[in-house]
């Protein structure tokens, strides 16, 4: 079965695809990757989508007309994938988070945009969207959902291993050899750094390539300090969060509080040792000895190399060693996501979202003709292996 996944993260910088062909046989699935890429949002797009976040106000109309513009955005990547790639089974669009609504530690809501009636008026292909609410309604927190994957990809090791996605939020799926699996968000991964390089205009990329920023500052540890008595770094797992708490007026307000006023580079790379600290003491608690990176953050070697001085002792690899290419990852987890529903079968491990039991995800937009699923499968995969095409 052909799967094209889509998802743009809380760096709301633009669309991540993948086409994944599945086979599965014996209680194994085996995935082959044959198309991926990103495509940037339009400018102006991205920044009606920046406008509208959190802790901004916005209208009903406003929501309207991005749900419109953004769903006609993963339109036009479905259709180019698939005039590259060739025809798919099924896409499945995660879209494009706005809210995810966490009161007292509980997960309430979730709100992804980007209306898939445009993808399957465009491509003719039945579309699997709104794949969190599911969890969400069964006590989970609806993220993070690659848990999943992390689960099938790191099953095996002997140790205790971690799956560690450094997108605009940091969160970690951790895969003990004995015991339950469990997965969380951390913190903010690029979310603030890349807050500030857009407002502050330090690069035209609006994030910071290859850590160059960071790398030109000096971490001011009196501001760390503030910045890491955040209350949600002590709330135990599972919990979640996103851009609703982590944004430009929180480190603006930090930065008020403290009297604080660093340059532009020292406070980059302030916030760049806020994820590394705040990741380090998550790994060290789980007595965690392989990390296998993904996200945009794997790019940033100010980041990386913080995390490496940080955890001695402890492998630090990336998830292309495991046939799913560190860009790609999630894009991988939403077409896996939609294998699973249209065989039938639940997208989640409940440790990994704290859900009170395993659920079938999303909903369907059909295609141009009736739809047809394939028979349910018997039992779910127990490992996975993946590779390029």
């Amino acid at each position: 079965m052909r799967i094209l996944g889509m998802i743009s993260g809380t760096s709301h910088d633009g669309i991540d695809a993948a086409v994944v062909e599945f086979e599965e046989k014996d209680g194994h699935l085996t995935g082959i990757l044959q198309h991926s890429g990103s495509t940037p949002y339009p400018q102006a797009l991205r920044s009606r989508i920046i406008n509208a976040l959190p802790p901004a106000s916005t209208t009903l109309a406003e929501m309207c007309e991005l749900d419109t513009l953004v769903g006609q955005q993963f339109a036009q990547v479905a259709t180019e994938t698939i005039r590259q790639s060739g025809p798919v089974d099924l896409v499945v669009s995660h879209g494009q988070t706005v809210f995810h609504w966490v009161d007292g530690g509980q997960a309430l809501g979730t709100l992804q945009i980007g209306q898939p009636a445009w993808i399957a008026e465009a491509t003719g292909t039945p579309v699997l969207s709104d794949v969190r609410a599911r969890d969400i309604t069964a006590g989970g927190h609806g993220a993070p959902l690659v848990s999943y994957l992390d689960a099938l990809l790191l099953a095996g090791h002997p140790g205790t291993a971690a799956a560690l996605n450094l997108g605009g939020i940091a969160n970690m799926t951790v895969v003990p050899s004995a015991g339950e699996l469990f997965a969380y968000d951390i913190g903010p991964a690029n979310a603030l750094i890349d807050a500030v390089v857009v407002t502050r205009e330090l690069g035209a990329e609006g994030y910071d390539a290859d850590g160059r920023i960071a790398a030109s500052g000096t971490v001011d540890e009196d501001l760390l300090d503030v910045f890491l008595k955040d209350a949600y770094f002590q709330l135990p797992a599972p919990k979640s969060t996103g851009k609703e708490h982590f944004h430009l007026p929180y480190v603006e307000g930090i930065l008020r509080d403290a009297g604080a006023e660093p340059g532009d580079a020292d406070l980059v790379a302030t916030l760049t040792e806020l994820t590394v600290r705040t990741v380090a003491q998550e790994i060290r608690a789980h007595g965690i000895d392989l990390v296998v990176a993904s996200g945009g953050g794997c790019r940033n070697g100010v980041l990386m190399e913080g995390l490496r001085k940080a955890l001695p002792g402890v492998v630090i690899t990336q998830s292309d060693d495991y046939g799913a290419p560190a860009d790609d990852k999630e894009a991988i987890a939403f077409a896996l996501i939609g294998w699973c529903t249209a065989h039938g079968l639940p997208g989640t491990v409940p440790g990994g979202t704290g859900a009170r039991d395993a659920r079938i995800l999303g909903s369907i937009t059909p295609g141009s003709g009736p739809l047809v699923l394939p028979p349910p499968a018997g039992s779910a995969p127990r490992t996975l292996t993946l590779s390029r095409a």
